[in-house]
């Protein structure tokens, strides 16, 4: 499906825009000839990006600092958005991370904040974006899960739990709304070069994995991109990972429990 550009200048809002995914996807939208909306804690980052932004691909880059795990963050960004008088057609729910402690070894406001930012502001934000897409009959959304989703649990992690939610949501709404030419795709992405694993502090434990299990940022975010523009609700980047989800998703209960038995807890 075109992304239909030629004659109107659509704009993306992405979160989680200041590094790894997020940053990717704002300069594969800009070099589509969307404008951008960049959403992040970090203003003086997201600032150098929209520079860089106009500078290398002549498009508009707005700036939102906004920290997701405020429940008011989505209204905030939703209002920001209204001020400047912009439309968003395209929404990517980047902005994520793990908590690197057990649940129980976490306080409680740790795992609501975690919540917050993964499930509950993706909601809020889908919610929000997605009535103006429906109204105007054209939209792209992007939430980002993981092969986590399909994976055996982690011990005492909230992760995959988190993202099989972002899973089954994206396609829920995807039927809603594909109908009125708005369609979400759940992308689920397997190791990726990024800060993700240098935040978790394990970096050193996933450089022993082996290099064909990892994928770009730049790749990741292209295939995104391509696979919501196609209507696809789901789709898991590289083939090794789109085999492994396969292997995973008809194994037994009783053998992803044994499997998760196995594991250190990496996230």
């Amino acid at each position: 499906m075109a992304n239909d550009t030629s004659s109107t200048i659509r704009t993306a809002l992405i979160t989680g825009a200041s590094a790894g995914i997020g940053l990717e996807f704002a300069r594969v939208f800009a070099e589509r000839q969307f404008d951008v909306i960049l959403v992040a804690r970090r203003e003086d980052k997201l600032n150098e990006i929209a520079t860089e932004i106009k500078a290398q691909y002549g498009q508009l880059a707005h700036v939102i600092p906004a920290d997701l795990s405020d429940p008011n963050a989505p209204e905030m960004i939703f209002e920001k958005v209204q001020e400047k008088g912009v439309t968003v057609d395209a929404l990517v729910n980047n902005a994520g991370y793990a908590i690197n402690d057990s649940f129980l070894d976490s306080d409680w406001q740790t795992h609501a904040q975690f919540i917050q930012v993964l499930n509950t502001s993706l909601v809020h934000l889908c919610h929000l974006f997605a009535k103006p897409m429906k109204d105007n009959q054209w939209g792209r959304i992007i939430n980002l899960a993981s092969v986590a989703a399909f994976s055996p649990q982690m011990k005492g992690s909230l992760y995959g739990a988190a993202k099989s939610f972002v899973l089954d949501f994206s396609q829920a709404i995807d039927l809603e709304l594909r109908d009125h030419n708005v369609y979400c795709t759940a992308l689920c992405p397997g190791f990726t070069y990024s800060e993700f694993h240098d935040v978790m502090g394990i970096q050193t434990m996933v450089d022993r994995l082996p290099r064909f299990l990892w994928m770009d940022a730049h790749t990741v975010a292209v295939e995104g991109y391509e696979a919501v523009m196609e209507g696809k609700p789901v789709y898991v980047n590289g083939i090794v990972n789109q085999g492994m989800t396969q292997v995973m998703s008809h194994l037994p209960l009783g053998i992803k429990q044994f499997i998760a038995k196995q594991q250190d807890k990496l996230s």
